[in-house]
C-alpha cells in the first residue's frame, strides 16, 4: 500500500509529465498574429511572407489579424492583454513599442513589462534626401548650409510624431541647426513638394527614395540606421557625421508577457531560420529592409535602448502630438 509521500510524489510526477506533454503539443491550433497597422500597407508586405513560412514550420495556420488605430497602440494593447499561451503574438513596430510611450504617457500597456520580445525581423532605414538644386552633397554640407541660413531650411514629414518628424528633430538637436518642420498627411505629398522645390529636405522610406535618386530627381545624403544599408551600401550613415544618430523603423515579433520560454525560443529559432532564406532576403531587400533575426535578449535590449532614446529626444525638443 502506498504511503502519503509516495502518493504525493506520484501525483507530482504525473503533473510534470502532463505539463511536459502539453508544452510538447504546442502548437495544436491556429496562431493569431496581430498586425497593428491597416491591411495592404508596408507592414503586411513584410509580415505575410514570413508568417506563411512560419505556418509551414509549425504545422499550424498562422493568421494575420489587422487591428489598426492610434498609431499602432490598439493592436499592441490587445496582445499585451491576451492570454500568454503561445497562440497570440504581435507583429511589432518601433512606433507603438518605443516611440508612443514618449508621446502618450497614459498608455494602456507597458511595452517592457506587458510584452515579451521574440526577435527583430528587420531594420528599416530612412534616407535623408534633398532637392537636387540645394547646394549640399553631404551631411556636413547640410549642417554648414543650415547654420549659414538659420530658419530657412524646411523639412517635410508624414505627420506629427512620426519617425520622419522625429528624425528631423533629432537632426535639429544633434547638429545644432534651426530647421523648420512642415507636416504632411503621408509620404506622397512630401515627395511631390520636394520635387517641386516647396521644401528642402526630408527623411523618406528607402524604397521610395531609390527611384527618385536613380532618376536624379532627389539627392540622397545618408541613411538613418547605425549600419549602412545593404540596399545602398555606398551611402553613408548620418551616424558617421553625428555619432549616436539613429532612426530605425524596425519591425519585430513579440508575445504577451508570461508566455512560456520554450515557446518564445521555438518562435525565435524558426523566425531566425526563415530570415536567412534567399527568397525572403530578396523580398525584404526589394522593400529596402535589412533582415535581422536577433535573439530575444538582443531585441529586448534594443527596445529598452530605443524607449530611453526617444523619451530623451521628446523631452529635450518638447515634441507633442495633437
Amino acid at each position: 500500500m502506498m504511503n502519503y509521500r509516495s502518493i504525493v510524489a506520484a501525483l507530482t510526477m504525473a503533473l510534470l509529465a502532463a505539463a511536459g506533454a502539453h508544452a510538447e503539443e504546442w502548437p495544436s491550433k491556429p496562431i493569431h498574429v496581430v498586425n497593428p497597422w491597416p491591411p495592404g500597407g508596408p507592414a503586411d508586405l513584410v509580415a505575410r511572407p514570413i508568417m506563411e513560412k512560419l505556418a509551414a514550420a509549425l504545422g499550424q495556420p498562422v493568421v494575420l489579424d489587422n487591428k489598426p488605430g492610434a498609431n499602432g497602440t490598439i493592436g499592441a494593447a490587445a496582445v499585451a492583454k491576451a492570454a500568454p499561451d503561445g497562440y497570440t503574438q504581435l507583429f511589432s513596430h518601433v512606433g507603438p513599442i518605443a516611440i508612443s510611450p514618449a508621446l502618450q504617457p497614459q498608455m494602456a500597456y507597458d511595452p517592457v513589462k506587458d510584452l515579451a520580445a521574440i526577435t527583430q525581423f528587420v531594420s528599416g532605414p530612412t534616407v535623408l534626401v534633398v532637392r537636387p538644386d540645394l547646394p549640399v552633397k553631404s551631411v556636413p554640407d547640410l549642417i554648414a548650409y543650415a547654420k549659414a541660413n538659420p530658419g530657412k531650411v524646411t523639412y517635410g514629414s508624414v505627420g506629427q510624431g512620426s519617425t520622419t518628424h522625429l528624425a528631423g528633430e533629432m537632426l535639429h538637436l544633434m547638429a545644432g541647426i534651426d530647421i523648420v518642420h512642415v507636416p504632411y498627411k503621408g509620404a506622397a505629398p512630401v515627395v511631390t513638394d520636394l520635387l517641386g522645390g516647396q521644401i528642402d529636405i526630408a527623411f523618406i522610406n528607402i524604397s521610395g527614395a531609390i527611384p527618385q535618386m536613380q532618376a536624379g530627381k532627389l539627392r540622397g545624403l545618408a541613411v538613418t540606421t547605425l549600419k549602412r544599408s545593404s540596399v545602398l551600401p555606398d551611402l553613408p550613415t548620418v551616424d558617421e557625421t553625428l555619432p549616436g544618430f539613429e532612426v530605425n523603423s524596425w519591425y519585430g515579433f513579440m508575445a504577451p508577457a508570461g508566455t512560456p520560454r520554450p515557446i518564445l525560443d521555438r518562435l525565435y529559432a524558426e523566425c531566425a531560420r526563415i530570415l536567412k532564406m534567399p527568397d525572403i532576403v530578396e523580398r525584404l531587400k526589394a522593400g529596402g529592409l535589412d533582415p535581422e533575426g536577433t535573439t530575444p535578449e538582443q531585441h529586448q535590449a534594443k527596445i529598452k535602448d530605443d524607449i530611453a532614446r526617444w523619451a530623451k529626444l521628446v523631452k529635450e525638443t518638447g515634441v507633442t502630438v495633437n
